[in-house]
Protein backbone atom coordinates (compact mmCIF):
# COMPACT_ATOMS: atom_id res chain seq x y z
CA UNK A 1 0.00 0.00 0.00
CA UNK A 2 1.23 3.40 -1.02
CA UNK A 3 0.79 6.15 1.51
CA UNK A 4 -0.06 9.73 -0.15
CA UNK A 5 1.40 12.79 1.37
CA UNK A 6 -0.20 15.94 0.34
CA UNK A 7 1.13 19.38 1.01
CA UNK A 8 -1.20 22.51 1.77
CA UNK A 9 0.40 25.60 1.49
CA UNK A 10 -0.31 29.19 -0.61
CA UNK A 11 2.75 31.33 0.56
CA UNK A 12 0.81 34.08 2.08
CA UNK A 13 -0.30 33.96 5.67
CA UNK A 14 -4.24 34.10 6.58
CA UNK A 15 -5.77 32.28 3.38
CA UNK A 16 -6.68 29.29 5.39
CA UNK A 17 -4.04 26.95 5.55
CA UNK A 18 -5.25 25.19 8.15
CA UNK A 19 -8.98 25.29 7.53
CA UNK A 20 -8.21 23.11 4.48
CA UNK A 21 -5.65 21.10 6.10
CA UNK A 22 -7.83 19.91 9.05
CA UNK A 23 -11.06 19.82 6.83
CA UNK A 24 -9.48 17.88 4.06
CA UNK A 25 -7.77 15.23 6.92
CA UNK A 26 -10.97 14.86 8.34
CA UNK A 27 -12.88 14.01 5.44
CA UNK A 28 -10.30 11.85 4.77
CA UNK A 29 -10.76 10.09 7.98
CA UNK A 30 -14.25 8.70 7.17
CA UNK A 31 -12.39 6.14 4.70
CA UNK A 32 -8.84 6.06 5.33
CA UNK A 33 -6.21 6.09 7.75
CA UNK A 34 -5.03 9.68 8.21
CA UNK A 35 -2.44 11.47 9.60
CA UNK A 36 -1.91 15.50 9.92
CA UNK A 37 0.93 16.56 10.23
CA UNK A 38 1.52 20.31 11.91
CA UNK A 39 4.41 21.45 10.04
CA UNK A 40 4.08 26.12 11.27
CA UNK A 41 6.46 25.18 13.61
CA UNK A 42 6.62 28.80 14.87
CA UNK A 43 2.33 28.99 15.21
CA UNK A 44 1.02 25.24 15.48
CA UNK A 45 -2.68 25.12 15.47
CA UNK A 46 -4.28 22.50 14.23
CA UNK A 47 -4.88 21.11 17.54
CA UNK A 48 -6.79 24.16 18.53
CA UNK A 49 -8.80 23.93 15.39
CA UNK A 50 -9.54 20.31 16.15
CA UNK A 51 -9.55 20.45 20.03
CA UNK A 52 -7.28 18.10 20.04
CA UNK A 53 -4.92 17.28 23.55
CA UNK A 54 -1.74 16.37 22.60
CA UNK A 55 0.85 14.94 24.71
CA UNK A 56 4.23 15.27 24.21
CA UNK A 57 5.97 12.70 22.23
CA UNK A 58 10.37 13.57 21.60
CA UNK A 59 12.41 17.01 21.81
CA UNK A 60 14.14 18.13 18.56
CA UNK A 61 17.92 19.42 19.75
CA UNK A 62 20.10 21.11 17.42
CA UNK A 63 24.44 20.60 17.57
CA UNK A 64 26.30 23.22 19.07
CA UNK A 65 29.78 23.91 19.17
CA UNK A 66 31.61 23.09 22.56
CA UNK A 67 35.38 24.22 22.64
CA UNK A 68 37.96 22.91 24.54
CA UNK A 69 40.36 26.13 25.24
CA UNK A 70 43.66 23.44 26.16
CA UNK A 71 43.36 22.66 22.44
CA UNK A 72 42.66 25.52 20.79
CA UNK A 73 45.72 27.90 19.15
CA UNK A 74 43.53 31.08 18.68
CA UNK A 75 44.20 30.31 14.90
CA UNK A 76 40.48 32.05 14.27
CA UNK A 77 39.44 29.18 11.37
CA UNK A 78 36.14 28.84 13.27
CA UNK A 79 35.31 32.11 12.69
CA UNK A 80 36.21 32.81 8.96
CA UNK A 81 33.67 29.42 8.34
CA UNK A 82 30.68 30.48 10.11
CA UNK A 83 28.18 32.00 7.52
CA UNK A 84 26.12 33.15 10.54
CA UNK A 85 28.60 34.80 12.45
CA UNK A 86 27.33 33.12 15.58
CA UNK A 87 32.09 33.21 16.72
CA UNK A 88 33.30 36.20 17.12
CA UNK A 89 37.38 36.24 16.85
CA UNK A 90 39.56 38.64 18.12
CA UNK A 91 43.20 38.05 17.55
CA UNK A 92 44.67 36.11 20.36
CA UNK A 93 41.83 35.80 22.36
CA UNK A 94 39.79 32.73 22.74
CA UNK A 95 36.45 32.21 20.15
CA UNK A 96 33.43 33.92 21.67
CA UNK A 97 30.02 32.07 20.54
CA UNK A 98 27.04 33.78 20.17
CA UNK A 99 24.36 30.65 20.37
CA UNK A 100 21.26 32.34 19.39
CA UNK A 101 22.75 32.84 15.88
CA UNK A 102 24.11 28.99 15.56
CA UNK A 103 22.18 27.24 13.15
CA UNK A 104 24.34 23.95 13.91
CA UNK A 105 25.86 23.62 10.49
CA UNK A 106 29.11 22.08 12.44
CA UNK A 107 31.21 23.94 9.90
CA UNK A 108 33.17 24.81 12.86
CA UNK A 109 34.27 21.36 13.87
CA UNK A 110 35.39 20.17 10.49
CA UNK A 111 37.04 23.39 9.93
CA UNK A 112 39.27 23.50 13.17
CA UNK A 113 42.51 22.08 12.59
CA UNK A 114 43.25 21.07 16.51
CA UNK A 115 40.43 19.21 17.04
CA UNK A 116 38.66 21.90 19.93
CA UNK A 117 35.91 22.15 18.82
CA UNK A 118 33.60 19.06 19.22
CA UNK A 119 29.12 18.60 19.10
CA UNK A 120 26.93 19.09 21.58
CA UNK A 121 23.33 19.95 21.43
CA UNK A 122 20.62 22.04 23.21
CA UNK A 123 16.92 21.66 22.65
CA UNK A 124 15.39 23.97 20.32
CA UNK A 125 11.44 22.66 19.71
CA UNK A 126 9.07 19.57 20.63
CA UNK A 127 7.09 17.38 18.79
CA UNK A 128 3.48 16.22 20.27
CA UNK A 129 0.36 13.71 19.22
CA UNK A 130 -3.20 13.57 19.63
CA UNK A 131 -6.38 12.25 17.95
CA UNK A 132 -9.20 13.80 16.71
CA UNK A 133 -12.38 12.91 14.59
CA UNK A 134 -10.92 9.59 13.29
CA UNK A 135 -7.50 11.25 12.26
CA UNK A 136 -3.78 11.37 14.09
CA UNK A 137 -2.25 14.70 14.61
CA UNK A 138 1.77 15.18 14.86
CA UNK A 139 2.79 18.82 15.44
CA UNK A 140 6.15 20.43 15.87
CA UNK A 141 6.53 23.70 18.01
CA UNK A 142 9.79 25.62 17.79
CA UNK A 143 10.44 26.74 21.69
CA UNK A 144 10.68 30.44 21.70
CA UNK A 145 13.29 32.72 20.82
CA UNK A 146 14.83 29.80 18.81
CA UNK A 147 15.45 30.64 14.62
CA UNK A 148 15.75 26.90 13.39
CA UNK A 149 12.02 26.61 12.41
CA UNK A 150 13.30 24.42 9.18
CA UNK A 151 15.27 22.19 11.26
CA UNK A 152 11.69 21.40 13.69
CA UNK A 153 9.84 20.98 10.47
CA UNK A 154 12.57 18.32 8.90
CA UNK A 155 12.80 16.33 11.97
CA UNK A 156 8.98 16.56 12.38
CA UNK A 157 8.54 14.56 8.86
CA UNK A 158 10.75 12.14 9.87
CA UNK A 159 8.97 11.44 12.65
CA UNK A 160 5.82 11.26 10.79
CA UNK A 161 7.16 9.21 8.45
CA UNK A 162 8.53 6.65 10.72
CA UNK A 163 4.65 6.60 12.19
CA UNK A 164 3.45 5.96 8.59
CA UNK A 165 5.54 2.76 8.32
CA UNK A 166 4.42 1.59 12.08
CA UNK A 167 0.66 2.87 11.58
CA UNK A 168 0.55 2.33 7.95
CA UNK A 169 -1.44 5.54 7.48
CA UNK A 170 -2.78 5.93 3.76
CA UNK A 171 -3.71 9.65 3.92
CA UNK A 172 -1.04 12.07 5.31
CA UNK A 173 -1.94 15.72 5.03
CA UNK A 174 1.03 18.27 5.79
CA UNK A 175 0.04 21.75 7.11
CA UNK A 176 2.93 24.34 6.14
CA UNK A 177 3.80 27.61 7.41
CA UNK A 178 3.48 30.53 4.99
CA UNK A 179 6.10 31.84 3.09
CA UNK A 180 8.33 30.26 0.81
CA UNK A 181 11.83 29.92 3.31
CA UNK A 182 13.06 27.14 4.83
CA UNK A 183 10.26 25.40 6.37
CA UNK A 184 8.03 25.15 3.45
CA UNK A 185 11.00 23.73 1.76
CA UNK A 186 10.43 21.37 4.53
CA UNK A 187 7.07 20.58 4.48
CA UNK A 188 6.79 19.92 0.75
CA UNK A 189 9.97 18.15 -0.39
CA UNK A 190 8.79 14.44 -0.43
CA UNK A 191 5.28 14.87 -1.30
CA UNK A 192 3.20 13.69 -4.18
CA UNK A 193 1.08 16.82 -4.43
CA UNK A 194 0.79 20.66 -3.46
CA UNK A 195 -2.68 22.18 -2.70
CA UNK A 196 -2.06 25.49 -3.04
CA UNK A 197 -4.82 27.70 -0.62
CA UNK A 198 -5.25 31.55 -1.93
CA UNK A 199 -8.41 34.07 -1.53
CA UNK A 200 -8.84 36.59 -4.53
CA UNK A 201 -6.82 39.33 -2.91
CA UNK A 202 -3.40 40.73 -5.33
CA UNK A 203 -1.35 40.04 -2.23
CA UNK A 204 -2.60 36.08 -1.95
CA UNK A 205 -2.00 35.46 -5.90
CA UNK A 206 1.23 37.16 -5.67
CA UNK A 207 2.40 34.73 -3.08
CA UNK A 208 0.74 32.31 -4.48
CA UNK A 209 3.18 31.93 -7.29
CA UNK A 210 5.82 31.94 -5.39
CA UNK A 211 5.44 29.06 -3.08
CA UNK A 212 4.55 27.17 -6.51
CA UNK A 213 7.66 28.33 -8.25
CA UNK A 214 8.96 26.27 -5.35
CA UNK A 215 6.90 23.30 -5.80
CA UNK A 216 7.80 23.39 -9.63
CA UNK A 217 11.25 23.51 -8.51
CA UNK A 218 11.18 20.08 -6.56
CA UNK A 219 8.95 18.74 -9.25
CA UNK A 220 5.35 18.06 -7.35
CA UNK A 221 2.16 18.68 -9.09
CA UNK A 222 0.15 21.08 -7.87
CA UNK A 223 -3.65 21.98 -7.74
CA UNK A 224 -5.32 25.27 -6.23
CA UNK A 225 -8.12 26.03 -3.42
CA UNK A 226 -9.95 29.18 -3.45
CA UNK A 227 -10.79 30.58 -0.09
CA UNK A 228 -13.03 33.70 0.31
CA UNK A 229 -14.04 33.46 -3.32
CA UNK A 230 -16.82 35.65 -3.07
CA UNK A 231 -14.84 38.49 -1.81
CA UNK A 232 -13.73 39.93 -4.90
CA UNK A 233 -15.09 38.09 -8.44
CA UNK A 234 -12.84 39.90 -10.81
CA UNK A 235 -10.15 38.66 -9.43
CA UNK A 236 -11.24 35.27 -8.52
CA UNK A 237 -11.45 34.94 -12.13
CA UNK A 238 -7.85 35.98 -12.30
CA UNK A 239 -6.46 33.53 -10.32
CA UNK A 240 -8.65 31.11 -12.38
CA UNK A 241 -6.99 32.13 -15.83
CA UNK A 242 -3.72 31.82 -14.13
CA UNK A 243 -4.40 28.28 -13.08
CA UNK A 244 -5.53 27.52 -16.89
CA UNK A 245 -2.48 29.12 -17.77
CA UNK A 246 -0.07 27.22 -15.80
CA UNK A 247 -2.00 23.88 -16.18
CA UNK A 248 -3.39 23.52 -12.39
CA UNK A 249 -7.11 22.58 -11.85
CA UNK A 250 -9.43 24.59 -9.54
CA UNK A 251 -9.69 22.08 -6.60
CA UNK A 252 -12.60 24.34 -5.25
CA UNK A 253 -13.67 27.05 -3.87
CA UNK A 254 -14.76 28.21 -0.20
CA UNK A 255 -17.28 31.05 0.60
CA UNK A 256 -16.62 34.02 2.93
CA UNK A 257 -18.99 33.37 5.40
CA UNK A 258 -19.11 34.56 9.05
CA UNK A 259 -19.58 30.61 10.07
CA UNK A 260 -16.09 30.12 9.10
CA UNK A 261 -14.87 32.49 11.97
CA UNK A 262 -17.64 31.12 14.86
CA UNK A 263 -16.17 27.58 13.70
CA UNK A 264 -12.60 28.63 14.78
CA UNK A 265 -13.29 30.84 17.72
CA UNK A 266 -15.05 27.68 18.76
CA UNK A 267 -12.44 25.21 17.91
CA UNK A 268 -14.69 23.29 16.07
CA UNK A 269 -13.90 22.09 12.03
CA UNK A 270 -16.30 23.61 9.80
CA UNK A 271 -17.92 20.59 8.54
CA UNK A 272 -18.56 19.29 12.23
CA UNK A 273 -20.22 23.20 13.37
CA UNK A 274 -22.17 23.57 9.79
CA UNK A 275 -22.43 19.30 8.12
CA UNK A 276 -23.66 21.11 4.79
CA UNK A 277 -20.10 21.84 4.63
CA UNK A 278 -19.30 18.38 4.14
CA UNK A 279 -20.21 17.65 1.04
CA UNK A 280 -17.89 20.53 -0.36
CA UNK A 281 -14.76 19.18 1.42
CA UNK A 282 -15.21 16.07 0.25
CA UNK A 283 -15.54 17.38 -3.07
CA UNK A 284 -12.60 19.04 -2.79
CA UNK A 285 -10.47 16.11 -1.64
CA UNK A 286 -12.34 13.96 -4.03
CA UNK A 287 -10.76 16.51 -6.81
CA UNK A 288 -7.71 16.25 -5.30
CA UNK A 289 -6.98 12.65 -5.15
CA UNK A 290 -8.39 12.48 -8.87
CA UNK A 291 -5.60 15.13 -9.95
CA UNK A 292 -2.91 13.09 -7.72
CA UNK A 293 -3.78 9.84 -10.42
CA UNK A 294 -3.62 12.02 -13.96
Amino acid sequence: MQTMKIAVTGGKGGTGKSTVATSLAIESARSKKTLLVDCDAECPNDHLMLSARLKRSAYVYQMTPKWDFDKCTKCGRCAEVCKQDSIVFVKGKNPAFVKDRCIGCGACVVACPEGAISKSKRPIGKISEGDAYGLHLISGELNIGELASGEVVAEVRKYAEAAEKVDGFENVFIDSAAGIGCPVIASLVGTDYVVAVTEPTPSALHDMKRVLHVARHFEIPCGIIINKSDLHSGFCRKIERYAKAEGMPILGKIPYTREFVDSAINMKPIAVAVPEYKELFSKMLANTLESIKR
